[in-house]
Parts: structure tokens; sequence; C-alpha cells
């Protein structure tokens, strides 16, 4: 474990997404916790029946547990004026870390989605980040200052075949991410994106040909894929007062994938042939 810096001492904040010790917010309520920040964990209710939140919640010093819907504004409401409660007053950042794709658990084709389902991918995903903004500024939970952050992926911008409606879903987001960071940032609140490599969660093995896109990426990106841990050690910066100034923003934390189109490990891959070989 790295050693505390005391980024977020003194903040509160609410970290939603956690599940089980595969989940990126799973870690980053680690970090966030081992910073010095007080938080309320949430997921939908029905992660109290195969989740593990009070494992984390011992964890991170007996963090408050309120399960809410996030497709639901009185459930969101609940939660912003419940944490606010616990906490002591209001909150100095929001963790945006869900999404589901419906179409792509079930196994449907981009070009053959079940529109129920689409919606339903896109309100879970995205739309969510929307009600949660919304919910903690109707309830005056959010500080002045405060910073929220969301948890993305490339395929937002790139076509990786078998992530399907979840690639529409990140777009979304992503423009939810701009369009809220202009107004919030009359109140000195910051909202952005983290892109993230892609990463061995209880999400990501929804996700049919995963294994595939995981090794393309660990052998195109410069650094390999970064883990779960990194990650949360780089939100934990994008929280604290050292980001204040950084905002509506998408930021790659993806080993350099973003910005590589090949590399000779998958040249080496595909040709069968070293590209550097000893003469």
């Amino acid at each position: 474990m790295a050693d505390s810096h005391g980024l977020l001492a003194g903040k509160t904040g609410v970290i939603s997404g956690a599940l089980d010790p595969n989940s990126i917010a799973w870690a980053l309520a680690h970090a966030a916790h081992r910073e010095g920040a007080r938080f309320v964990l949430t997921n939908a209710p029905v992660a109290s029946r195969f989740g593990q939140l009070d494992e984390l919640a011992e964890a991170t010093g007996g963090s408050p547990i309120i399960y809410a819907d996030a497709t639901k504004d009185g459930e969101l409401a609940d939660l912003f004026t419940q944490s606010t409660e616990a906490l002591g007053g209001p909150l100095d950042f929001v963790v945006h870390s869900i999404g589901m794709g419906m179409n792509v658990r079930k196994g449907k084709a981009y070009e053959e989605l079940k529109y129920e389902w689409y919606l339903k991918s896109l309100d879970i995903s995205a739309v969510s980040l929307h009600r949660m903004v919304r919910a903690a500024l109707e309830t005056g939970s959010l500080s002045d200052g405060g910073s929220v952050l969301a948890m993305s992926y490339i395929g937002a911008q790139r076509i990786f075949s078998e992530y399907s409606e979840m690639g529409d879903a990140k777009a979304l987001l992503e423009s939810i991410v701009r369009s809220f960071g202009y107004r919030l940032g009359r109140r000195g609140i910051r909202i952005n994106a983290v892109s993230q490599s892609p990463t061995r969660t209880t999400a990501g093995g929804g996700i049919s040909g995963f294994d595939a896109m995981y090794d393309f990426a660990d052998k195109v990106a410069p650094l390999g894929n970064a883990d779960a841990a990194s990650c949360a050690d780089y939100c934990v910066t994008l929280l604290s007062d050292y980001a204040r100034m950084v905002t509506m923003q998408t930021l790659y934390h993806d080993g350099g994938f973003s910005a590589m189109g090949i590399s000779d490990a998958l040249v080496e891959q595909m040709t069968g042939q070293a590209i550097h070989e000893d003469a």
C-alpha cells in the first residue's frame, strides 16, 4: 500500500459503484480513506444481496452505507440528504463509477439492439451521472470548490466491436461531464471523466471478448494496462485541491494506449516474427 500524503484530509464525499474487491470504486475507496477522506458508500439495493460493501465499510473506518438506485431521482435525493447528515455537512466530492450494458450482457449484436434494454443501459451508465449531480445540487449537498469524477473508457471515441452499446453510453457520459462542467464552474465545482485501461472488474467480465480487448491494449500501451490501484491513486489527485483548475476533461489513465497506433509487440504477434532481431 502506498504511503498517505493527506491529499484528502478533512474532505467528505460519496463513492458509488463499489461491489467487490475487483471494482475500481473499491480500490478508490481504499485510496481515499488512506488520504484522509470520510465518505458514504453507495450502490443499487440489489448489491446488498451479492456485494461485499460491509467488508469495505469496515476497512475504511466504518464508512456509512446508503443503498440507492441511481436511476431513481427520489432515492438519489435521499442518498445525498442522508449523506450530508451522516458526514456533518456538504460534500467535497462525488464519484460516479456505475455502468451496465444490458444488450452486451445478453449477447445482442449492436445492429440488433433491443431498444428497451438500450435506453436502460444509457440511463444506468450515463444519465445516472446527470441525475446524481442534479440531486446533489438540489439538496444543497455539494460544496463550492468540490469535485465530481466519473469513470469512462476509450470506447467512447473508438469502436471496439464487442463493447457495443457501452460505447454510446460512455460517449454520452463524457458529454454530460462537459455540459455540467460549464455550469458547475460558476461555483468553482469541477467535473471530469477518467478513461481507464481495460480492467478486470465484475462489469468488464460481462463483455464478450474482454480478454482480447485487455491483451490488445496491454500490448499496445507503452506502460501496459493500468491496474485498479493505480487508477485509484490518480483519481485521488483529481479529487484533491491540487487539481482545482482541471475540469470538463476526459483524462486518459491507460498506460499511453490512447496515443498509440501500433506497437512492436502487436506486430510481432501478428507476423510471428521479431522486429528487432540481433544481427
